[in-house]
């Protein structure tokens, strides 16, 4: 089983920037495709970016793309979401997820929660106007 921890949260202004890690321990992370996701309040929880196992393949939501960037580097536990030009609009808490495969999967598939059998436990960005 592998366990995440998300961090770099916080606040910030319309038009900053943040970048997001999520850790990973367990098993063999640097082998899994991941994903990031957002809930807002009131909401339900949304695809954000997803990166296979090497980082070679991304995908991203249309409401960031060109604005995040998710990254890995090949054998280390650590992803990271590098979000700039951030929108009152992206305020949500963030979490990662895992999926015990390298690939990522095909959409729909890949926008499901369900699709994931390992969360963080989320970490706040709130951006202010």
């Amino acid at each position: 089983q592998v366990q995440l921890v998300e961090s770099g949260g916080g606040l910030v202004q319309a038009g900053d920037s943040l970048r997001l890690s999520c850790a990973a321990s367990g098993r063999a992370f640097s082998s899994y495709a991941m994903a990031w996701f957002r809930q807002a309040p009131g909401k339900e929880r949304e695809f954000v970016a997803g990166a296979s196992w090497s980082g070679a393949h991304t995908d991203y939501a249309d409401s960031v793309k060109d604005r995040f960037t998710v990254s890995r580097e090949s054998g280390w536990n650590t992803v990271y979401l590098q979000m700039n030009s951030l929108k009152p609009e992206d305020t949500a808490v963030y979490f990662c997820a895992v999926r015990y495969s390298p690939l990522l999967l095909p959409r729909p598939q890949l926008l499901l929660p369900s699709s994931y059998p390992a969360w963080g436990q989320g970490t706040q960005v709130t951006v202010s106007s």
